[in-house]
């Protein structure tokens, strides 16, 4: 059974990722995801959850150093998972993770958030230009991202 690690920030990312459960059960799937107090007993509805620190930009200098970890944790979380592809509806969380999998030469599927219909993410802009696939729910996206398939909504 093919490896699958769906990864994605908290809050709204995450509530998009989670609409993906159909295929969490179609394949050896593992979430990451950053640990909050909304999301601690995720574990508990989904096996193989994994947690990367939650950090936030409004707190520059500590950001700074729960990024720098999570690119680490990310890095051993991919290696002891090996996965075959990665899933994302990013956000900044999930990049590290789509670089390394290039790097071991997994595929990457992102997923823009529904939330932008005008305008790319910071996470989309980066991963982009390394994506074996790039999804975009807004039909409007593609005259941003060219490149993209139009799958429709998640939710």
């Amino acid at each position: 059974m093919k490896k699958v690690l769906f990864i994605s920030s908290t809050g709204g990312h995450l509530n998009e990722l989670l609409q993906l459960k159909p295929l969490f059960e179609k394949y050896d799937s593992y979430i990451v995801t950053e640990k909050t107090k909304s999301n601690k007993d995720l574990c508990k509805k989904y096996k193989n959850v994994y947690y990367l620190v939650y950090g936030t930009k409004l707190h520059m200098f500590s950001y700074f150093f729960k990024f720098s970890f999570n690119i680490i944790k990310s890095f051993i979380l991919f290696v002891k998972i090996r996965p075959k592809v990665i899933v994302t509806t990013g956000t900044h969380t999930a990049v590290p993770m789509c670089y390394i999998a290039k790097l071991f030469r997994s595929k990457v599927i992102f997923i823009e958030t529904f939330a932008n219909s005008k305008t790319k993410t910071v996470a989309g802009k980066l991963v982009y230009p390394i994506a074996d696939t790039f999804i975009v729910q807004w039909e409007d996206m593609l005259k941003i991202y060219p490149k993209a398939i139009y799958g429709g909504w998640i939710y």
